[in-house]
């Protein structure tokens, strides 16, 4: 059961932090390049299909973690679990209210508000990357060490 623990919350958190790395690295700064009307439009229908995928993946990643930390494993698979497990909250508090306004089919999508709403999505988006990574890290080198 351990073995299978590690392997799941290691692969979950490599997933999400590839793709999180993904749109940090490539897909914002490309739609941010467009402009904020295109930035906005492209940023609509990604938003939603990435969300659900990456919201599955933090929590399948971080609750094995946490699992395999409970069945007597080292504390960094704990705080792995709970790094990748925070981009959860991270994301409904400290995001959502930019996502949330982003997606409002009221904003004006050639306005300076709208691109100051993408370029902080941005960097909350890259903090999300950032734990996702480290948590990825501690995990290959956990699993590694077994």
């Amino acid at each position: 059961m351990s073995p299978l623990l590690e392997i799941l919350a290691t692969l979950a958190a490599g997933l999400f932090a590839g793709a999180a790395l993904y749109v940090t690295a490539v897909v914002h700064p490309a739609r941010m390049s467009c402009g904020s009307v295109l930035a906005v439009t492209e940023f609509r229908p990604s938003y939603e299909r990435g969300a659900i995928m990456q919201a599955t993946l933090a929590l399948i990643g971080a609750l094995a973690a946490m699992v395999r930390w409970g069945l007597g494993g080292q504390i960094g698979w704990l705080v792995g679990g709970l790094l990748l497990g925070a981009v959860v909250p991270f994301t409904l508090l400290v995001i959502m209210p930019t996502t949330t306004r982003l997606l409002d089919v009221s904003l004006e999508l050639n306005s300076s508000e709208s691109a100051v709403l993408l370029r902080r999505w941005g960097r909350l988006h890259a903090v999300r990357s950032a734990l996702s990574l480290v948590a990825f890290v501690a995990f290959l080198f956990l699993f590694a060490s077994t």
